[in-house]
């Protein structure tokens, strides 16, 4: 299995180590639900090294993104901004979902998924010998995700006074480059936080840094928890290339304005926009004892409507939640199947939790 550079820092820290799409990752350092709650009520880290840093370079860099991805990247004029989108086949289904950063006129930044890291970057080198942009692949960066409440604080006492002065006014999905740091204010938990990409070699004294400032590591299994209740989508559960973005709650960021933009399964989504009747994309609430569970099957009376995409019980609200994709007829309460029973869930529009506090009515 491929390692991270912080691969002996988790080691000294006695964490769980688990297979995580080919990559030696900590599921835990002794207590998920423990790191969890350290994210929700103070400030935890996690080693996100194996995902892709892709920087796009060229004079039509900004032409070549209008037309790989769904959402509009004219939407980004200030250096730093980031923008949440998916890149899409030309049935619509979903390649990826990404964030990409506009650094220059001719420099963009993108972050992809690592389980899809070979896919997304032929399909990015595919289109962008149309627009002569160059790509990319940072293999000589790292990235360290600082995530909640004081999460921020505690990075500016490890990072230091020259970048604590240029981060205190970074706004949310905004991102600097700072004396060899990249540090976005942008995160998959709900909370508040920064993703650090820095040097490889740089990467395990920052690391030892924030836990000298009382940061605590934690593992893939509490950032699942976390980006759950936040009602964030991960890509091989709740979407994947079978699915468009309308069918997985992501009609949000796509941009069918202007009109005149042609981007990559524009015409697909736009029919299914249309029609209408594509399979909706909700929360789902159990407040009975009992564990949503991925794939299990959702029903209302008696017939099959459609299935989990992602469940698990819920630390901060104390019961299990899910994510699934039913019927777009289905409105209030439906069933799920668990071990031969039907179990009664409430329909909700995620997210469940947000900035520690519950979103439920």
């Amino acid at each position: 299995m491929k390692q991270t550079v912080l691969h002996p820092e988790h080691l000294k820290l006695n964490a769980k180590m688990v297979d995580f799409g080919g990559w030696h990752m900590p599921i835990n350092y002794g207590s998920q639900i423990d790191e969890h709650h350290y994210v929700r009520n103070d400030a935890g880290m996690f080693d996100v090294c194996h995902m892709t840093v892709v920087d796009l370079h060229g004079d039509k860099v900004r032409d070549f993104l209008k037309y790989l991805l769904t959402n509009n990247i004219d939407k980004l004029k200030v250096p730093g901004k980031a923008l949440y989108t998916c890149m899409l086949k030309e049935d619509g289904g979903v390649i990826d979902d990404l964030i990409v950063y506009y650094m220059a006129d001719s420099w963009f930044r993108i972050v992809v998924n690592a389980s899809t890291r070979e896919k997304d970057i032929a399909w990015i080198e595919k289109h962008a010998s149309n627009y002569s942009v160059d790509v990319n692949e940072r293999d000589d960066l790292a990235m360290i995700a600082v995530q909640g409440p004081n999460a921020r604080a505690k990075a500016h006492a490890a990072l230091g006074a020259d970048a604590t002065a240029k981060c205190e006014a970074l706004k949310p999905f905004v991102a600097i480059d700072h004396d060899e740091l990249f540090i976005a204010r942008t995160g998959y938990t709900g909370e508040d936080g920064y993703e650090i990409i820095m040097a490889n070699e740089d990467a395990p004294a920052l690391w030892q840094a924030l836990l000298n400032q009382g940061v605590k590591a934690c593992g893939l299994g509490a950032r699942d928890t976390l980006r759950l209740e936040a009602g964030m989508n991960l890509y091989g559960s709740d979407m994947n290339e079978s699915v468009t973005p309308l069918m997985s709650g992501l009609s949000w960021i796509v941009a069918f304005e202007p009109k005149e933009r042609s981007f990559v399964g524009r015409d697909t989504l736009e029919a299914q926009a249309a029609q209408g009747d594509h399979d909706q994309f909700v929360g789902l609430v159990l407040e009975e004892r009992g564990v949503l569970r991925n794939h299990q099957k959702v029903f209302a009376n008696g017939e099959l409507v459609g299935e989990i995409t992602s469940g698990s019980f819920s630390p901060t609200l104390g019961h299990s939640i899910a994510l699934a994709r039913i019927k777009h007829t289905i409105k209030d309460n439906c069933e799920v199947d668990m071990r031969g029973k039907a179990m009664t869930v409430h329909i909700v529009k995620p997210p469940f939790v947000r900035n520690g506090k519950s979103c439920l009515v």
